[in-house]
Parts: structure tokens; sequence; C-alpha cells
């Protein structure tokens, strides 16, 4: 069975250094931990006092000062790992954590997880053809050598790059190595960790190289393993689940993501807010627990980019230059249908074809397998139908050769109503307004990514509202920004009602909007 050696890195909070130890320890694993050099030497006599008499616990035998993006980080790390292999033999994994780790899967569950997959657990992405590097340097990080600490040393820093770059002092990447970059938070078995460790010992010009390359955390060990071992014994992805927020910080997680944090495919989480006093209780019973049956649905990250997404409201693109002065034309009528419910206005659209000829494209903004015509490739992403919208609907007029055209539109997409209102053309909406039953609602949430087929019903029950209230919310926003063009279809609103909003909306006689909605499944789900 699987023995796991953690390899912690820490440098404040003594007391929850001590208790990590003792949770993971309790369940028979092991720990060496490096504490900062930098940090107070009270706080680390204090971890090592409690934890002397453990011998699941070992210390790096050498700590370093860490700074963010240095080598140092690598080499603490090094030293942590050097001390887990001398002092225990029988440790099969190494699993990278810091302070603000906490596992969520039970012991019991991890071992059984480890010993069903033979294989290392690192990100390990191409550093030039990969796009995990979203913003600022890239190869700058490696040609160029960083010989300060960025965040202690800014203006020096910045200085000796801007010498190097007007000089042209460049410097050639290790031959024989194919830079890769990833994640730190890595696990790895023990053969592998022997060899990353030989490595570094024989090759001190890649050490050299390295200890001067800009955040080489993220590009050491993730380059050493896929240069040491096969790719078919590699598994490109973390075990530690984390997630970023718009401005690049990690998320905090809190008490209420107990059970969002269970139903994730991953082993541990970072990071756990100081102030989640009562997730950290559970989650350490967790670790120790036997038994436990974990339902994976994985929703977190779609869920976290919903909820923290509500009630922004703003353009999300600019006017582009190139549309400034463009419009569909004076003399053209671009009709919205906008409804939440997709099934419903292709429904609508798909009557409307057949009773008035006008041509009608679904939800070209929306879905990407939206039947388009060629229009020189602007048609073949989202991004791109997006970014040149104007141009795009003016080549659709032009392809059905047409002066009215119908097109369906989520109602999120208030950026794009309010881009297409205040063009010269005529623009009218119409919104189709609907039911939403909890079960629809789950179902919504289960095709966007928001649930699984194991999310728990508390966790439904807490998410459902929240869904509700943002497509009212959606519906709310359509009102209160007083389309000069607008109508509404009401699922309960009776014949007359809809046949009237229908007849304003398509400049057409009621008998033939009455004609319309003939179709008793229109709202159907």
């Amino acid at each position: 069975m699987a023995k796991i050696a953690y390899i912690l890195l820490c440098h404040k909070d003594p007391d929850a250094v001590i208790r990590q130890a003792e949770r993971l320890t309790d369940a028979g694993d092991f720990i060496s931990i490096h504490f900062d050099a930098s940090a107070d030497p009270a706080d680390f006599a204090q971890i090592m006092t409690a934890l002397k008499n453990n011998p699941n616990v070992t210390f790096a035998k050498k700590r370093v000062k860490c700074g963010w993006g240095a080598w140092s980080l690598v080499q603490a790390t090094l030293n942590a790992v050097q001390s887990a292999l001398d002092a225990f033999p029988r440790a099969t994994h190494f699993y990278m954590l810091s302070g603000d780790c906490m596992a969520i899967k039970s012991a019991e569950y991890t071992h059984q997880f480890l010993d069903a997959n033979d294989a290392d657990f690192v990100e390990s992405f191409d550093f030039f053809e990969s796009n995990w590097i979203k913003t600022g340097w890239r190869e700058e990080r490696l040609i160029y050598r960083h010989l300060v600490n960025e965040r202690e040393h800014k203006k020096l820093f910045y200085f000796l790059y801007e010498v190097q770059k007007r000089l042209g002092l460049t410097r050639k990447i290790p031959q024989d190595l194919k830079i890769m970059i990833g994640s730190q938070w890595w696990c790895l078995r023990r053969e592998t960790i022997e060899k990353v460790m030989e490595f570094t010992r024989k090759r001190r010009d890649v050490v050299r190289f390295f200890r001067t390359t800009w955040i080489p955390d993220e590009t050491y060990f993730q380059t050493l393993v896929r240069h040491l071992v096969p790719d078919q014994e590699i598994r490109s992805r973390t075990l530690t689940f984390l997630m970023f927020t718009d401005y690049g910080m990690p998320v905090n997680f809190y008490n209420d993501h107990y059970e969002m944090l269970m139903s994730q495919d991953y082993l541990f989480a970072r990071k756990i807010s100081p102030e989640a006093k009562d997730l950290k209780r559970r989650l350490g019973l967790l670790y120790v627990a036997k038994g436990v049956n974990f339902q994976i649905s994985n929703e977190g990250g779609s869920l976290y980019r919903f909820l923290t997404g509500r009630g922004r409201i703003g353009r999300r693109f600019a006017t582009r230059f190139w549309e400034a002065d463009s419009t569909l034309g004076r003399e053209r009528e671009l009709l919205i249908v906008v409804c939440k419910k997709w099934h419903v206005a292709k429904r609508v659209l798909e009557r409307i074809r057949q009773v008035t000829n006008v041509p009608a494209i679904e939800y070209l903004f929306n879905e990407q397998d939206t039947a388009l015509p060629d229009l020189g490739g602007i048609q073949n992403t989202l991004e791109k139908r997006h970014r040149h919208r104007r141009t795009m609907m003016r080549m659709l007029f032009d392809y059905f050769g047409t002066d009215k055209l119908l097109i369906c539109m989520d109602p999120e997409n208030l950026d794009l109503l309010n881009d297409f209102t205040t063009d010269r053309s005529t623009t009218r909406i119409l919104e189709i307004e609907c039911q939403f039953t909890d079960a629809y609602l789950t179902g919504h949430a289960m095709r966007v990514g928001l649930a699984g087929d194991h999310t728990s019903l508390e966790t439904l029950q807490r998410l459902l509202p929240t869904i509700r209230n943002d497509m009212a919310f959606e519906s709310d926003q359509l009102h209160d920004a007083q389309f000069e063009n607008f109508s509404r279809m009401r699922e309960h609103a009776d014949a007359d009602q809809n046949a009237e909003a229908l007849t304003q909306f398509l400049s057409i006689p009621k008998d033939k909007a009455a004609e319309i909605l003939q179709a008793h499944h229109l709202f159907s789900d």
C-alpha cells in the first residue's frame, strides 16, 4: 500500500503546522517540513518542540530564506525531499504541500487512489507551445539571468533585465532539455524523486541555469520529470484543487465549501482560509475516517465562476476601431428573440420561418455548432463572432439577400443587445418569458457544469435559488435597458396577449401571429 511522505513548505502559523503534521501522520504517513529561515525563530522552535518525538516527522537539514519567484523555493523543496528520502525508506510517494493545503479525501481513499494509479502526477506542459502562461513574460523568464528577487529588489530586478536586453546578453537553454511548466503542487513516486535528486547532483550546469531563471518552482521539477520519466507514466495534472480569481489571486475556501471540496476529483485543496475553523475541523476528521464514500461531481470551477460573475454589469467589448463607423444598414431590420430556454426560442423561430419566410438563425453568439454559411472564417469561433459581430451580421444580411433577419440570443448577452440597438438599422427585441421549475433548473445546472450527477441535495438546494434569481436578474436588466422596440411573450399569458406581442415584433397581421402560436408544445420542457 502507498505510504506518502508529504513535503511541507511553510513560513507562518506554527499551531496550524503542528496540527497539519499530526493529522497527516496519525494515518501512518510521513512529513518533512521546511520552515522558512527568514521566519520568526520562536515559531520554528515551537514546531520542533511539539513534533520532536513523532517518528513520522522530519525537518529539512538546511533551511533557506525563501522568496517568491526565486530559486530558494526549489532549494527548500530539494532540502526537504532529501531529508524525507533519508528518514523514510518506506515512503512510496512524495507529495508537495503548503501550509494552506488540507486533505479533501480520507487517507484510505488517497492510498487506494495512488495504488490504483502507478504514475507521477505533475502538471508538465510545453513552456513555449502551451497556453499555461496567460500574461506577462514567457521566454524572458529563461533567456535572461535574474540575479535578485523581484519582490525584494523590484527596481534593481527590472534594471538588470533592461541592461541585458539592450546589450543582447541572452543565454541558451540546456540543449538536451525541453522546458516544461506547470503547478508546483505535485505528487511523485519514490523512484522518480530519486532520479530527480541524482540528476540534480550530477548536472550542475542545469542547476546553474535554473538558479537564475524566474519562477523556477513552476519549471524545475516539471522539466526534469518529463526528461527522466516516460510520457505514459506521467499524468499532467495536479492532485491539489486550486482556483484563481480574475486578478490571478488564489481563491480561499470557507466553511460552506465542505461538500463542494469533497466532491472534487482531487486529494487536497489550497487555500483554506485561516477563518474557516469549522472547515478545518471537518477536513481534519475526514482524513483519518474509514469507509467514506466519495461521490465525484467536479463542478467546483464552473460553480465558482458562475457565482462570482453574478451582478457584474457592463460592456464586455468596447467598440473596435474598424467598427466605429460601421452599420448594418439604415434600411435593414434585425429581429432578436431573447429567451433563457433555448429549445423554446428555437421552436418559436421555426414557426416564424414557416409562416413568414423570414431568414432565421438560432443562437449564433452562444452555440458554437449553430449552422452558419461560410463567411470567410469569421464564423469559425464564438470569440470571432463576438469580436466582429456587426461585420458578421452585415455579411449574413448579404448572404440571405434580405433586409430583415431574425436571430436568437441568450439574455446574458446584454452587451450585444446594447450594441445592436445603437446601430443605425432598426433592431426589434422579443423576450420570451418562461417559468422555471426546480427540475428544469437542476437540469440546467448540470448542462452548464454547475452540478453533476453526484451533487448532493443540500448543495442543489442552496444553488437553485441563486440560479433562479440570476435568471430573474437578467430579465430585469432587459426591462431596465428600456429598449425602444421591445416586446414580451409570457408562458402563462393568454393567446391574444402573446399574439399582440408577436404582431408588434414582426410587423405582421394578428392572424399570422396567431397562426405562429398554434403549436401547443411551444413552451413544454
